[in-house]
C-alpha cells in the first residue's frame, strides 16, 4: 500500500522520468538524477526508478541542469532497466552494472 502511495506522489509531483525524442538525433530526459557512464557510443543514466542505457554514435550530453539532460547524436538503441524498489543508491548502482 505504501508503494502505491509513493508512486502516486511521484507522479503527482512529476518526479518520474519524462523522456522526449526528436527522431533519432535528440533525447530529452527530465528528472535525470545522475550520469553513471558517458562516452561517444554509450551512456548510462539514473532517472527515478529507471536505469537508462543509450547506445549510438557521436553521443553528447548537453544542459545537465537541475535533474534534466539533453542527449544529442545518432541514437541507435535505448534500454530501460527497472531499479530495485529499495532506496539504497549503492544497490541500485550494482543493479545497473549487473544488467550490462
Amino acid at each position: 500500500m505504501f508503494d502505491k502511495l509513493t508512486d502516486r506522489a511521484l507522479d503527482a509531483f512529476y518526479l518520474t522520468p519524462q523522456i522526449h525524442f526528436d527522431c533519432d538525433r535528440e533525447m530529452v530526459i527530465e528528472n535525470c538524477r545522475r550520469i553513471e557512464e558517458y562516452n561517444e557510443v554509450f551512456m548510462q543514466l539514473v532517472s527515478g526508478k529507471l536505469c537508462i542505457q543509450i547506445w549510438g554514435s557521436g553521443l553528447r550530453a548537453y544542459d545537465f541542469r537541475t535533474h534534466g539532460l539533453i542527449v544529442r547524436g545518432k541514437i541507435e538503441r535505448v534500454e530501460f532497466i527497472e531499479r530495485s524498489a529499495r532506496r539504497d543508491e549503492r544497490s541500485a548502482e550494482r543493479l545497473c552494472e549487473d544488467k550490462r
